[in-house]
């Protein structure tokens, strides 16, 4: 038996989840779970995930994806086929600030977090202990504003799926997005689309707020600016000071990173513009 999941997004239109069944009937599939959401029954975007099963194993991925073309073609849709099973590669990049790291690799040794870890890059050799405690290659890279060395970071990543800025204070250059070309999830400090740059929390802090929070959002060109995946907030009152916020914070940047990298990896994320629907 084969778990495969389906993301799929087209404008709304009659039968769209129709067509999509018969298709997994074709192959004496079954549905485990679907989702669907539009934004508007008339006139609006569609968007769907399934996961389903297929008992058949000579049905390879790209058996599927062949098939499924004429669907696409059908809805002028945008759509892909994965395999639920298939491990993704996941290369992280930190700086000197730990916490989102130390809880990645719990998660990750606890087998809470089904992805492969090929290596940890830091512009701080302080981790490099830590990281070959979890028998995990450690490159130190001491990246800064005037070298960013990012050749040197695109060669370790290539056979990456996707990368984590774990607390990676460095601003990746557009020239190293354009090359790289796959997904990276970055945790910022502070509450989207507010408290962008740095120092979210004393920003938070001086702006009187309420509640703080932490974000988790794919990586585009525009610093803080790419569609978010997860937030995680907490009240606060006028008695917290700055380090009640990092403290805070440091907990919610956790939760956040950890909630987006696994609706990722479950293929729970779709794209549309700079926002995402989140299953």
């Amino acid at each position: 038996m084969k778990s495969f999941i389906l993301l799929f997004q087209c404008n709304d239109a009659k039968g769209i989840v129709a067509g999509i069944s018969a298709f997994i009937l074709k192959f004496d599939g079954n549905i485990v779970t679907a989702d669907q959401h539009s934004t508007d029954p008339e006139g609006g975007h569609f968007f769907m995930r399934v996961e389903f099963i297929i008992d058949d194993t000579r049905h390879s991925l790209k058996d599927l994806k062949d098939d499924f073309l004429p669907i696409v073609r059908k809805f002028n849709a945008t759509a892909d086929i994965y395999n639920k099973h298939q491990l993704l590669n996941m290369g992280i990049l930190v700086s000197k600030a730990d916490h989102c790291l130390i809880d990645l690799l719990y998660l990750w040794r606890s087998k809470e977090l089904l992805v492969n870890i090929p290596f940890v890059i830091s512009n701080c050799n302080q981790h490099r202990d830590l990281v070959e405690q979890f028998k995990i290659p450690f490159y130190f890279m001491p990246a800064k504003k005037d070298n960013k060395m990012e050749e040197q970071i695109l060669k370790i990543a290539a056979e990456t799926d996707f990368l984590v800025l774990a607390r990676y204070m460095q601003v990746l250059t557009p020239g190293f997005l354009k090359s790289y070309n796959k997904d990276i999830i970055n945790i910022h400090h502070g509450f989207l689309p507010s408290f962008k740059g740095s120092d979210p929390y004393r920003q938070a802090l001086e702006g009187g707020v309420k509640v703080i929070g932490s974000t988790a959002h794919f990586v585009n060109e525009n610093l803080d600016e790419g569609p978010i995946i997860s937030q995680a907030v907490e009240y606060v009152t006028h008695k917290d000071d700055l380090e009640n916020l990092l403290s805070k914070g440091r907990n919610l940047e956790k939760k956040a990173l950890s909630d987006a990298i696994r609706s990722y990896i479950d293929y729970r994320i779709i794209k549309y513009g700079n926002k995402t629907i989140v299953f």
